[in-house]
């Protein structure tokens, strides 16, 4: 199939103004398709030929001003319309089109829990086009007037407010202008709440079966909404854009939201079925932020071509946590993104498959190359090069900039020079120059700092391994006197990184600890000097700001990716210290990569039970530290790393018997599949088991669980079952093909599924063919033999990538993917030589 290329994109924009679109969709023709009719007018500049988008599973009829057309014209997923003169034009497109299982396009969905089905819209890039006909690219905007025709007791929602007009029928208000990616549609029989702020209606909405879970948190999301509404509002001085702000979860969703305009789309996982720690309601919470963000940033003005669409992506993560941290109780919301999202940008920016946060153009020539660049990068690069801007320009220029090109570029499309001239307009820094260095540039930079002392004067030397300047805070800190594992600020202050000055002496004696870019401002590695470094191993529990602290946990982070620290090291490190620490999302991120990273990779398989020990130990401390209830959190953080980090059955079969840990908390659904998977690993389950479990949660949820711990057995026919499922058959959703392939590989189970390695580079190309871009990203991602720590298999990767049948979306994985393999192989043939 054809993708559109930025310059077919450029020739048609030239050619055609698109004045409207009329949508008319009927979701009463059965299970397998939906009927489609659509009436496009548009006027054409000149006479030309140009082209339409569709993927029908039939087209019906076509046509042009009255004129049929031949449906057998359409070739892949074109349709051609020649001969256009200068002028007003009406198209009308007639056709019947395939639901998805896949989260692609018009994704149907039915609930296992009680038989309701939902059908929603993901048309992202260039998925409009497999539920209705368009001129699908983003500077081609248009009014949407929409109509719906679906069965009995449902609701349908889109971009603008819905009215049930009798019969079935739903017609949604004409929308502003809108690119076509952005269209949005949701029908069932969903579960609502709604309420009005600011006399607009704001909703929430949700499938039936998880309506006491939103009901429980609905006070929480609509204070969440109006509070970064109004923070929005006195940001920007372009008031909200739509009609209305609806927000719907809905069921296996591929990505964490979608900003479509008046009706956000969000992976119901975020309707919280189980207990939960705060910094997953602030996870939550920022989500709502960002997606909020959208609504101007991306959806008032819209990138050009999807080589900016970084821009969209790194403005909403940035205001993201900027707007939470100032509108919400959530006031550190900066020490989760430091360890929990800048990191992903720090690993993607050292893979071969590493690009500018602003590639450009000729980098994206089409939309299958544009979809490559969703990654930390444009995420977490992006946001911390956004928040190093404003601490070099200054928050009141830097809105001052964006305000201007809110208003200059309302409901249109705009690019990255314009967003630059916008800022630039606001300041007299020069933002051409610091774009050029951040945004047109790749890699991290690296801060090297050597401290030396004379008497009651010490001097810092910040060497950058790297290019960009820097705008950062140095923190200085002394030995608490009265306690010796604490520390106290003596100084924070202010540098240029290269700095024009060179070094200054600083008065008082040799500080305990200096920490070159604290509180986290900029996007740079940092490494410490031989003090500092032996201070925070010893305390780094003792640094008093918890943002600090996840600087300098990501410090040793990447001293253990790049072979500098050993793995066994960092932990040690987090054995000392996590018990002692209170921060939820620094817990968490630590224990995540001190499982998954450095027990289950770095770590040689004949050292992963003791690695796991350590893990589990500490997990068992915060439990004992927890007993008395006051950090429900904490202890349900430490739980979880108990049950990951088991290498017996015990405790863990007893806790699933009883129903609850010791002390609390009782078992919920989340940590029941959660222990049960782990206990499948181990072989202290078996499918009797897991059934039993499947009728005591049928739902959804369940049943990931379910073929999560089946395909974790560790039994051949289990494997087998497993593996024909995934890549033999194409009946699993995009969720349930995730979950077998979270379960598959395990590192207790290296003999069982060798011989499965060699076939996964097979398997996945041809499954990747067959089934598109979404269950490729998710082979990749999930179905990768990640724990087959070989040259073996490197040199099977590389021989896949050789070929020239890879889909791109599949290949850039594995490119990620084998280059993680290649560092994990480096860390411990650096570990073994130390």
């Amino acid at each position: 199939m054809p993708v559109l290329t930025r310059d077919e994109a450029q020739t048609r924009a030239q050619l055609l103004d698109v004045r409207g679109y009329e949508i008319a969709l009927d979701l009463t023709t059965g299970g397998e398709t939906f009927d489609s009719r659509t009436v496009i007018t548009f006027t054409a500049a000149a006479d030309g030929d140009t082209f339409v988008e569709l993927k029908p599973a039939r087209l019906r009829s076509v046509t042009l001003d009255g004129a049929p057309l031949d449906p057998a014209d359409l070739a892949d997923n074109r349709l051609p319309l020649r001969g256009l003169i200068a002028g007003e034009h009406e198209l009308r497109v007639d056709a019947s089109m395939r639901y998805s299982r896949t989260g692609e396009g018009m994704h149907r969905f039915t609930d296992p829990s009680d038989g309701e089905t939902y059908v929603y819209t993901q048309l992202f890039l260039e998925d409009v086009q497999r539920v209705f006909a368009a001129f699908d690219q983003p500077d081609l905007k248009a009014v949407f007037e929409i109509g719906v025709r679906a069965p009995k007791g449902w609701t349908v929602l889109a971009n603008g407010v819905t009215e049930h007009v009798g019969g079935g029928e739903w017609r949604a208000a004409p929308t502003a202008p809108l690119s076509t990616y952005l269209v949005a549609v949701a029908a069932g029989p969903w579960h609502s709440v709604r309420t009005e702020h600011r006399g607009l209606p704001f909703g929430l909405h949700c499938r039936r079966s998880l309506a006491p879970h939103l009901d429980a948190d609905a006070d929480e999301l609509f204070d969440i909404t109006r509070a970064c509404f109004d923070r929005y509002e006195e940001k920007f001085t372009e008031p909200y854009p739509f009609d209305s702000y609806d927000q719907a979860f809905v069921p296996e969703f591929n990505a964490g939201a979608m900003e479509n305009p008046g009706l956000v789309t969000f992976r119901d996982e975020f309707v919280f079925r189980s207990a939960v720690t705060d910094t997953q309601r602030q996870t939550r919470a920022m989500v709502v932020a960002h997606e909020m963000a959208h609504m101007w940033f991306g959806n008032l003005v819209t990138l050009a071509w999807w080589d900016d669409i970084w821009l969209n992506e790194s403005f909403a993560e940035y205001m993201g946590y900027q707007t939470l941290t100032e509108a919400t109780r959530f006031a550190d919301t900066w020490v989760d993104f430091g360890v929990a999202r800048k990191p992903g940008g720090y690993d993607a920016d050292q893979r071969p498959s590493t690009h500018p946060v602003a590639p450009d153009p000729d980098a994206v020539p089409d939309t299958a190359s544009a979809m490559l660049n969703f990654d930390g990068i444009s995420y977490a690069k992006g946001a911390s090069a956004l928040r190093q801007l404003v601490a070099w320009l200054g928050e009141k220029d830097f809105l001052a900039g964006i305000n201007a090109h809110f208003a200059r570029h309302r409901f249109a499309n705009a690019t990255l020079a314009d967003f630059i001239d916008n800022l630039a307009s606001a300041t007299d820094r020069d933002v051409h120059g610091w774009a050029q260095a951040w945004l047109r540039t790749t890699g991290v930079d690296t801060f090297r700092p050597t401290v030396t002392h004379s008497g009651r004067e010490w001097t810092l030397a910040l060497d950058r391994e790297g290019s960009r300047p820097h705008r950062v805070v140095v923190g200085v800190y002394d030995r608490d006197l009265s306690d010796g594992r604490s520390l106290v600020l003596r100084e924070r202050y202010e540098t240029d990184v290269p700095s024009q000055e060179g070094p200054v002496a600083r008065d008082g004696g040799r500080p305990a600890l200096v920490v070159p870019n604290d509180q986290d401002l900029t996007y740079a590695k940092v490494r410490l000097d031989g003090v500092s470094q032996e201070t925070v191993l010893a305390s780094l529990s003792g640094v008093p700001d918890a943002l600090t602290r996840a600087v300098l946990w990501n410090a040793l982070r990447d001293m253990v990716r790049d072979g500098e620290l050993a793995p066994a090291a960092y932990l040690e490190a987090a054995r000392a210290h996590l018990p002692a620490e209170s921060d939820l999302a620094l817990v968490a991120g630590v224990l995540g990569f001190a499982g998954f990273a450095v027990a289950d990779r770095y770590t040689p398989l004949d050292g992963r039970t003791a690695a796991l020990a350590t893990i589990g130990a500490l997990c068992e401390d915060v439990i004992r530290r927890t007993e008395d209830g006051s950090q429900p959190g904490l202890r349900l953080i430490a739980v979880r790393g108990v049950i990951d980090s088991a290498t017996q059955p015990e405790p863990l079969a007893t806790w699933l018997s009883q129903g609850a840990v010791p002390g609390g908390p009782e078992l919920d659904p989340e940590l029941r599949w959660q222990i049960l998977d782990r206990l499948a690993a181990l072989g202290a389950v078996d499918e009797t088991a897991i059934a039993a479990e499947l009728r005591r949660d049928p739902s959804a949820t369940g049943q990931e669980g379910a073929a999560r711990c089946r395909a974790a057995l560790p039994d051949a026919g289990a494997k087998q079952q497993a593996w024909e499922a995934m890549f033999e058959s194409d009946e699993l959703s995009n969720y349930l093909f995730a979950a077998t392939a979270q379960g598959f590989w395990q590192p207790e189970q290296e003999a069982l599924v060798r011989t499965y390695v060699p076939r996964f580079f097979e398997d996945a190309v041809a499954l990747a063919a067959r089934r598109g871009p979404a269950i490729a990203e998710a082979a990749g991602r999930y179905a990768f033999p990640g724990f087959a720590v070989e040259e073996d298999t490197l040199r099977l990767g590389a021989r896949c990538l050789e070929r020239t049948d890879v889909l791109p979306a599949l290949r850039r994985r594995l490119v990620d993917q084998l280059d993680d393999l290649e560092r994990v192989l480096r860390v411990r043939r650096s570990a073994e030589g130390a």
